[in-house]
């Protein structure tokens, strides 16, 4: 291994550290709260080395999300590949958000949970905006299009973002409980996979009732290809 690699290596590691440091006090105490030098006192750090890997608070704020995003992103079309009908696709996404959560609540907690209004997205980061193979939020939208189109949604419901929307609603409230209450003595949570696919059903069978029964299986077209 060379110098550099080795060097490279080892900022990638501190760059990591200072990440999973700063999300969890992020989820924990609210971006408001947390100052860089408490993000740096947390893993025995100098402020001034923080400074080395982000211009300030609101540069690693918008690293974080950029992380966390690609990784439920690519989670997502892994889960999502694997089959044709757009409607095991919304389910398989469903079940995979929720293992997410599971996995990494404090990833999920200051994505979804922690507000951070105050931050403006970079230009970079506004440019990927709405497209579906960057954009993991666009390729959900792009995912319920496809169902609406095949006649697989309600045909009062016509509006990809508003099935999208609905559709996360679900699964977030299944979540958030999870995140919230898992150690409440007084609420008995049942396990949040067995929730997660109550819920899913139960959006699934709302959103698509009365619609057509899935179509044969055909060639699979690219997500990002199947916009109008």
């Amino acid at each position: 291994m060379t110098s550099t690699t080795r060097r490279a290596r080892e900022k990638a590691a501190v760059h990591g550290r200072i990440l999973d440091a700063a999300r969890a006090l992020f989820a924990r105490e609210g971006v408001e709260s947390v100052s860089m030098r408490k993000i740096a006192a947390a893993i025995d750090y100098t402020p001034a080395a923080l400074y080395v890997h982000f211009n300030d608070k609101e540069d690693l704020i918008r690293a974080i999300c950029r992380h966390d995003f690609r990784v439920l992103q690519v989670e997502q079309q892994k889960v999502a590949a694997a089959v044709a009908d757009p409607v095991e696709r919304i389910r398989r996404i469903g079940m995979a958000i929720c293992r997410f959560a599971a996995a990494h609540p404090n990833h999920y907690r200051f994505m979804f949970m922690t507000a951070k209004s105050d931050v403006e997205p970079a230009p970079e980061d506004l440019a990927r905006a709405g497209d579906p193979e960057q954009d993991s939020y666009a390729y959900f939208v792009e995912l319920c299009r496809q169902a609406i189109r095949a006649g697989r949604i309600r045909s009062d419901l016509t509006d990809a973002h508003l099935v999208a929307q609905t559709f996360w609603a679900a699964i977030h409230g299944a979540i958030a409980l999870h995140i919230t209450f898992a150690d409440d003595p007084w609420v008995h949570l049942r396990p949040l996979s067995t929730r997660a696919r109550v819920v899913v059903e139960c959006a699934i069978e709302g959103l698509t009732r009365g619609a057509a029964a899935p179509a044969p299986a055909g060639p699979r077209r690219a997500v990002g290809r199947a916009r109008a």
